[in-house]
């Protein structure tokens, strides 16, 4: 019987790694841990920044769709988030070696100068501290509770709010993560943490299940 690996990402973006999981003849068992909704308040002014830094795809299709004016530098934590806003046409100036906040601020290029932050509602203030950066909020991740709750033998974490949500299950289930952030976060609720992917994306991911399920 093939390992049933619990996909745990917003339903609209589940499919890609379900996908590739499938693949390699795993049983995906799928279950949105968490739930994407858009802040609509209007356009975000780029005008008279000389960085955006963003975070996470979610932020980089915010950008895309509803910036106004000319964009300056842009920074990226991470391959993935890079990958995300090049599918919209924009160049990433600066990816910091590790996907964290803590790396971005340690390695920024030369003096910042103005910087907007395009995120999650519930971001980490260190780049808005550091980076004496505005801070725009343009999506809010809402966990989400199924009942009855998936059944697997593992479960893929792909952001700290699904490892809060995760571990809201109170189920015995190991998980793999996306980095270290989403680490930190399960272990800091207990949860085994069987691997980490090495780089943010879906090959990533599918690497770190099979070196958990190996």
């Amino acid at each position: 019987m093939p390992t049933r690996v619990i996909v745990t990402r917003a339903a609209a973006q589940a499919q890609p790694l379900a996908d590739a999981l499938r693949g390699e003849g795993y049983a995906v068992v799928l279950c949105p841990l968490i739930e994407i909704e858009p802040i609509e308040d209007g356009p975000i002014d780029v005008g008279g920044y000389d960085w955006v830094v963003v975070t996470s795809g979610n932020g980089a299709e915010q950008l895309a769709k509803r910036h106004r004016g000319y964009l300056p530098r842009v920074a990226a934590i991470g391959a993935a988030t890079a990958s995300a806003l090049a599918t919209y046409g924009i160049e990433t100036d600066f990816v910091p070696t590790e996907p964290s906040q803590d790396a971005l601020v340690a390695e920024f290029p030369g003096a910042a100068g103005r910087v907007l932050f395009v995120g999650a509602e519930e971001a980490r203030g260190l780049i808005v501290s550091e980076l004496s950066a505005d801070f725009r909020a343009v999506y809010r991740t809402r966990r989400l509770r199924p009942d009855p709750p998936p059944d697997g033998d593992l479960a893929v974490l792909a952001s700290p709010s699904a490892a809060d949500a995760f571990a809201a299950l109170r189920i015995d289930v190991a998980v793999v993560t996306i980095g270290p952030q989403t680490t930190r976060a399960a272990r800091a609720h207990g949860l085994d943490v069987r691997a980490q992917a090495q780089t943010q994306d879906v090959a990533g991911a599918v690497a770190a299940v099979r070196s958990a399920t190996g």
